[in-house]
């Protein structure tokens, strides 16, 4: 017999929230239209001023089993993401920048990969 009352919580974290769209490879908007919530609601859960509802955990997990292509990428062309200022939009190079940025050791690594690499325009 269940006890009477007692209500089951799952909870989300900011983390995973995040962990999440560096798996989808997304930006909080992308996310936001793919869950059909507001940009703002996603920034707020990553922020801890809001938690996602059930429903939008049963959402993000659906994304997150069908992985990055389940994320509509409007307004995303593949020769905008072949550009440099265009590649400032995708998570992944922030996620890389803020290593090279935290381990010295990874920035002389890649200074010594690009050594080989001409200038870009």
């Amino acid at each position: 017999m269940r006890p009477i009352g007692v209500v089951a919580f799952v909870l989300v974290t900011p983390d995973e929230i995040r962990a999440l769209r560096q798996r989808l490879r997304c930006t909080m908007q992308e996310l936001a239209a793919a869950l059909d919530v507001e940009p703002r609601t996603v920034i707020s859960w990553e922020d801890a001023e809001l938690f996602p509802t059930k429903a939008a955990i049963d959402r993000m997990r659906a994304l997150d089993e069908r992985g990055p292509t389940s994320i509509p990428r409007k307004g995303r062309r593949r020769a905008e993401a072949a550009t440099p200022m265009a590649a400032l939009a995708d998570p992944e190079v922030w996620r890389l920048i803020r290593k090279l940025l935290a381990y010295a050791e990874l920035r002389q690594q890649v200074s010594d990969l690009a050594a080989d690499y001409p200038e870009p325009d």
